[in-house]
């Protein structure tokens, strides 16, 4: 029975093949809205962890001031000192690394080009603790930290920009006033969380920044990085009260630094685009709903065209469950086959988003399968009202209907 009753949907499917594809257009679009926006969404939540561990291996940034942004800073908050790294790092448990950080902008001139670029100075921890790699050279040795020698190491951009496809290894770099070595070039990274360009870069020893470059000893950031498995608010509170030891701080002053825990940063970031997603999702959603009220209709108008056909059926013996079930699942067939269509061109949507938006693709079975899920039941939920009137047609009269 159940055979038959599928051959006689898809024959009447098959017999109004444009009205069959109008009717099922809906959820078509229902379901690859539905898919894309999930998978697009995952996609960026993906990329925004990436770009956000890109950063550090569990890393926490110190600054000046009582807060981030503009003016947190002033005369109040003194900045730090190379020596706070190194008291950071010893004798707290749970961290691996600490580098002091101090930038300048600057113009580089190399093989007859310059470049605009940012000019880094700290230790070799730095590169450790922002995942660093590097491509070609070597580090910074001891001496070369201590006595503040000419030496750098530069990213990929400043490299392409530079020297285009020359080996830049060994060669000398002017970084504003001074001459330096090009001992490495790192591995690149591409573009950052807030769209900055991680490759556009020049790292020298933090005393070869101070004494050549700016003229001071002031260090804008200390970088810590905690080791895996270590309870970061301990980490937090024992480097707060190491600090403000070391600034002088009375138990009633306020402290004169912010700590930001970047892996709390990410989570918050994932959080929201996450909400983002289930928005998006659900918006698109009701395009689902839209599709299920056009199978009812069609299927009301399909009631009305056949009903000396259903009549006739009715008469020489058929049952209403029989009915019921024919129209029932011609309703089901029609929100399924939309359910797969929709299901394939969101496929390729979202392949197509994801390489637009250089944001990795990631596939969902769980979303694709409860799409075509909830898909079926749309035409469960919408094909019985109508498969219910035709099956309790009276067939006299439906014997005697024009």
């Amino acid at each position: 029975m159940w055979l038959s009753t599928l051959l006689l949907a898809l024959r009447s499917i098959r017999r109004n093949l444009m009205r069959s594809f109008l009717t099922v257009l809906g959820i078509v679009i229902g379901v690859s809205a539905v898919i894309t926006m999930v998978t697009v969404g995952n996609g960026a939540t993906l990329a925004v962890q990436n770009q956000i561990s890109g950063l550090g291996t569990n890393l926490l940034q110190v600054r000046p001031g009582q807060r981030m942004g503009p003016g947190s800073g002033g005369t109040s908050a003194p900045a730090f000192k190379d020596s706070d790294a190194e008291a950071i790092a010893t004798p707290i448990g749970g961290v691996a690394a600490a580098a002091p950080e101090a930038r300048s902008a600057g113009t580089l001139v190399a093989n007859g080009r310059n470049w605009s670029s940012v000019i880094t100075g700290s230790t070799n921890d730095w590169l450790f603790i922002g995942n660093w790699t590097l491509a070609q050279g070597r580090l910074f040795t001891d001496d070369e930290m201590r006595a503040g020698a000419a030496v750098c190491v530069i990213g990929e951009t400043v490299r392409r920009e530079l020297f285009g496809d020359r080996f830049a290894l060994g060669e000398s770099l002017r970084v504003k006033q001074i001459s330096c070595e090009i001992v490495g070039v790192l591995g690149s990274k591409g573009q950052g969380s807030f769209g900055n360009d991680q490759d556009d870069l020049v790292l020298v020893p933090i005393k070869t920044l101070q004494r050549r470059i700016t003229g001071n000893t002031l260090v804008n950031t200390l970088l810590v990085s905690m080791a895996d498995g270590s309870d970061a608010e301990r980490v937090k509170a024992g480097m707060g009260q190491l600090l403000r030891e070391r600034r002088k701080l009375a138990d009633s002053d306020d402290d004169n630094f912010n700590v930001l825990d970047t892996k709390q940063l990410g989570d918050r970031l994932s959080g929201t685009t996450r909400v983002m997603t289930m928005l998006l999702g659900a918006v698109a959603a009701v395009s689902l709903l839209v599709g299920g009220i056009g199978i009812m209709n069609i299927m009301l108008v399909s009631v009305t065209e056949r009903t000396r056909e259903i009549g006739l059926r009715l008469a020489i013996g058929a049952l209403e469950r029989e009915v019921l079930m024919q129209f029932l699942i011609e309703a089901v067939v029609l929100a399924a086959l939309g359910g797969l269509i929709g299901i394939v061109l969101a496929t390729g949507a979202s392949m197509g988003l994801a390489a637009l938006m250089s944001i990795p693709y990631v596939f969902n079975p769980g979303v694709n399968l409860l799409s075509f899920v909830f898909s079926a039941a749309i035409g469960v939920l919408f094909g019985y009202f109508p498969a219910r009137r035709a099956a309790r047609l009276d067939p006299i009269e439906a014997l005697r209907h024009e």
